[in-house]
């Protein structure tokens, strides 16, 4: 093997990685990446990119069925071949980057021990993506972001979908309006939606096509069947296949230790997944300005993660900052909360069809700030900017309420929940 000295190696090459890697290259370093999978990561070839395209498409179709007593008459035929087509020839190049690496870093979806799940064909969010047809049912393991996502994407794309979540709600680590919300959204729609039930067991019968089933029995006795099965029960660093224990750090833990510039050990810094802080694709490059601004010794705000913006991109949106009421209360915050619903605002009204969405705002009572905010509705992920400006630069929640909020938009309802505090 040719060795080579360089100034910096870069384990990992998604997003931060890539982006640490370009910025330290340009800056006249000597940098060598190294990635076992596809140079980009998770994001432009399973996560962001392609499935909020196969989101887009079945929020067309959605749109399309809620023509009918708004302005005229509809009849939506959906068809899954122009989504597999875009996702493999704009966003994909067929899951092909024409590099070869020998290892990786960032998180791989994590398998539950269930009994007979080992040796089945389930998918992960990799095989839901990559799908050429859509299943006549799909059973979805996990509740939080990425199942709910997907199972609804496969629903309106003409799949029966149930969604198995262990815990009480769907979205469990934000607020209960809005698991509650999207549980409501998706019973309408006809999504199965069984919170609280945790897999027992699975099994399943390898019968051609679609005759293949999946069964996953229930804690509580019940069972669920599908033609498919994904697991999308959440996603974990493996420490160990980066080799961090070379340099002194703890290979069990879940995250990587880090000081606020991003400092593992001396000379090793750690963005991203790897971090702990979340699992998304703008915190990687949050920490890779930070990254590459310490090794050049460029000055910069050391990393700040109390308004860690996140985005679930179902329909209704379901877009959050900061703390939970939860959250702020286990940290002892004197607490207040403001709450208004979307379809009560004068532009929710006017909208009409698919208006499903409220305004949470979390306030630090005690500084008079927002500590946290959620925003769900249409575009609830860009009504979220001016919350989490709000939250990130401790605005006075008193600047907040005198400010001038433009008349209809959603993000006026922001006004109705500081009444509401």
């Amino acid at each position: 093997m040719t060795e080579h000295e360089v100034d910096v190696v870069v384990i990992g090459m998604g997003p931060g990685g890539e982006h640490a890697a370009g910025q330290l290259a340009e800056a006249g370093l000597v940098v060598a990446g190294v990635e076992a999978r596809l140079v980009g990561g998770e994001c432009p070839y399973w996560g962001c990119v392609p499935s909020k395209m196969m989101i887009r498409a079945a929020n067309l179709l959605a749109e399309g069925r809620r023509i009918p007593g708004m302005s005229g008459a509809s009849a939506v035929r959906p068809d899954w071949a122009p989504v597999a087509g875009r996702i493999r020839a704009e966003a994909t190049d067929n899951w092909d980057d024409q590099v070869a690496a020998d290892r990786f870093t960032g998180t791989a979806p994590v398998i539950p021990p269930v009994p007979g799940l080992a040796g089945t064909p389930y998918w992960t969010n990799h095989e839901a993506i990559e799908a050429e047809q859509v299943p006549d049912s799909l059973i979805v393991l996990g509740g939080g972001a990425i199942g709910v996502e997907l199972a609804q994407v496969y629903h309106r794309f003409g799949a029966r979908v149930t969604v198995v979540e262990a815990l009480g709600q769907l979205l469990p680590l934000e607020e209960p309006e809005a698991g509650t919300l999207l549980a409501e959204v998706f019973g309408r729609e006809g999504i199965g939606v069984r919170t609280g039930s945790k897999a027992e067991r699975v099994s399943y019968y390898a019968g051609p096509g679609d005759r293949a089933r999946f069964t996953v029995t229930l804690g509580d006795g019940g069972e669920v069947t599908g033609s498919r099965l994904l697991v999308a029960i959440g996603r974990r660093a493996d420490l160990a296949a980066v080799g961090t224990g070379r340099v002194g750090i703890d290979e069990s833990q879940h995250a990587v230790p880090v000081d606020d510039h991003m400092r593992a050990a001396p000379g090793v810094w750690a963005i991203g997944d790897v971090a702990g802080q979340g699992n998304f694709t703008h915190m990687s490059y949050y920490h890779a300005e930070i990254v590459v601004a310490d090794i050049l010794g460029r000055e910069h705000h050391p990393a700040e993660h109390h308004a860690v913006p996140r985005v679930t991109f179902t329909d209704p949106e379901i877009g959050a900052v900061g703390l939970t009421e939860a959250q702020a209360r286990e940290q002892r915050l004197v607490v207040r909360t403001g709450l208004a619903q979307v379809p009560a605002s004068a532009r929710g009204w006017i909208h009409k069809a698919g208006n499903d969405g409220f305004i949470k705002l979390v306030e630090d009572a005690g500084r008079g700030v927002l500590a946290g905010a959620t925003s769900a509705g249409p575009w609830g992920g860009e009504v979220l900017s001016m919350l989490t400006l709000a939250v990130h630069a401790r605005l006075p929640t008193r600047r907040l309420r005198e400010m001038i909020y433009a008349y209809p938009t959603f993000h006026r309802a922001v006004e109705d929940a500081l009444r509401a505090l």
